[in-house]
């Protein structure tokens, strides 16, 4: 859903970022909320091939109606709520760059996802992200010293907020 994501910071739509290109997938679960499922687009052509090998190698599913209403309610509601996602980053972003011991680029914060330097703290991704997991926040290593935080569709604003008062702890208690 990276493609939805990216056409809500750059205001346009996902056919204007893909209009030069043969074929687009996306996944539908993440970001979108789906349990499952992804979408490949193309010319007729490239999904009758596509379907061709999906054949051969053995996927498809039988009775997949519930899970592609899943996916229709993640196209029709809940890119719209991605919005919510970019503004609860941005919250995280400016919250974390309030903390002295860290560094955060807030112009790299155009839609969920939060990446910050922890390098002034004198703790590495390894020690950090175990404290962290023990307020039950997780986040993505990037050695040595980054960390990559991301917002979704389970994470409130209020989440977002007890984040912030987690990581400073976290740094206070060095």
């Amino acid at each position: 859903a990276r493609i939805f994501n990216a056409a809500l910071a750059l205001n346009t739509k996902p056919a204007v970022l893909t209009k030069n290109v043969d074929s687009v997938m996306f996944c539908l679960s993440k970001g979108l909320s789906a349990p499952v499922g992804s979408i490949l687009a193309g010319s007729e052509e490239f999904i009758q091939i596509a379907r061709k090998y999906r054949k051969m190698i053995g996927g498809g599913m039988r009775q997949a109606g519930i899970l592609a209403a899943a996916g229709i309610i993640a196209l029709e509601k809940m890119v719209e709520r991605l919005e919510e996602d970019h503004k609860n980053a941005r919250i995280l972003g400016e919250g974390l760059a309030d903390i002295g011991e860290i560094e955060v680029d807030l112009d790299t914060v155009q839609t969920n996802m939060v990446y910050f330097d922890l390098q002034k703290s004198g703790m590495d991704t390894f020690q950090f992200l175990p404290k962290l997991a023990e307020h039950n926040i997780l986040g993505t290593p990037r050695p040595p010293t980054k960390v990559r935080l991301v917002t979704h569709y389970g994470i409130s604003e209020n989440d977002i907020y007890i984040t912030i008062e987690a990581i400073k702890s976290i740094i206070k208690n060095l």
